[in-house]
């Protein structure tokens, strides 16, 4: 597919059928998301990768319980076959940054402007909705509500920083859209600024 068509097309998709994704697409997914821009090439992100209903059920038992679960509007999205959950890892960066060849041997984090290993992540999110739309498939980010709760269940490190999942799968053909569309895309006059503010 072309790059202009899969930016065209993507959307969030929140409801799969429930059919598993070839373990070839899968991986060519994680490899493109590996593919994301980094400060430094600190490449500070890790994936959670959850495949199959087992894993998946105890996701959705643990972090949308009922009764939550029932009253979400699109409760085919549960049928996702994979979830991902993208991570940062701030301490990568911060130790990064302070070898010989970029000199913040400090390692003061008000050197940082932004969390970039929020924003790397987040870039490497999008390579993974982005390749979904370029396989043929579905993808749904959202966020993590109880984020102890998450890296309890799932042992991830205290110092790793989940910032939200991504829910892949087969987008069923007739997925309603959500409500927040009907507001449409802002006008690009309001984004956008050509030489001052």
């Amino acid at each position: 597919m072309e790059l202009q068509d899969v930016i065209r097309k993507r959307k969030m998709a929140r409801s799969f059928e429930d059919r598993p994704i070839p373990r070839e697409l899968l991986e060519r997914i994680l490899a493109n998301a590996q593919k994301a821009p980094s400060a430094g090439f600190s490449q500070g992100w890790a994936f959670l990768v959850l495949e199959g209903k087992a894993e998946t059920a105890r996701y959705w038992d643990t972090l949308w319980p009922e009764p939550r679960r029932s009253e979400f509007g699109w409760p085919d999205m549960f049928n996702a076959p994979v979830l991902i959950t993208c991570c940062s890892e701030k301490e990568i960066y911060v130790s990064r940054y302070a070898e010989p060849d970029k000199g913040w041997t400090d390692r003061d984090e008000k050197r940082w402007p932004v969390p970039y290993w929020d924003i790397d992540t987040a870039m490497s999110a999008m390579l993974i909705l982005l390749t979904a739309v370029d396989l043929g498939l579905g993808a749904v980010f959202f966020g993590i509500f109880d984020i102890p709760l998450f890296k309890r269940t799932f042992g991830v490190p205290e110092d790793v920083n989940p910032i939200g999942t991504i829910a892949l799968g087969y987008p069923k053909p007739h997925d309603r859209p959500s409500p927040s569309l009907k507001r449409g895309h802002r006008p690009a006059a309001d984004l956008i600024h050509r030489g001052a503010w």
